[in-house]
């Protein structure tokens, strides 16, 4: 049985995916939420993952080398 939901202007909506509640109610189309399913083109996908790419990385060694320092700290104050 589909669930009903409240919109804005307290307008019932009936849908039978809370993905689709949740996509509909949300005005930011390119939020990523892992909890909503992508359903899209395989253009639409690499236009996603290019978007994902852009954002700031480092390398693995230099994210080991962060960790490590991390966890040497966090253990020396633990320790004390």
């Amino acid at each position: 049985m589909p669930k009903q939901y409240k919109t804005k202007g307290n307008i019932p909506m009936v849908v039978s995916e809370p993905a689709v509640a949740y996509r509909s109610k949300t005005n930011k189309v390119d939020s990523i939420n892992p909890n909503v399913p992508f359903c899209g083109t395989q253009e639409e996908w690499w236009e996603h993952i290019h978007r994902i790419e852009e954002g700031n990385f480092i390398t693995w060694e230099e994210h080991q080398n962060k960790f490590n320092a991390w966890k040497k700290e966090y253990l020396a104050s633990r320790m004390k």
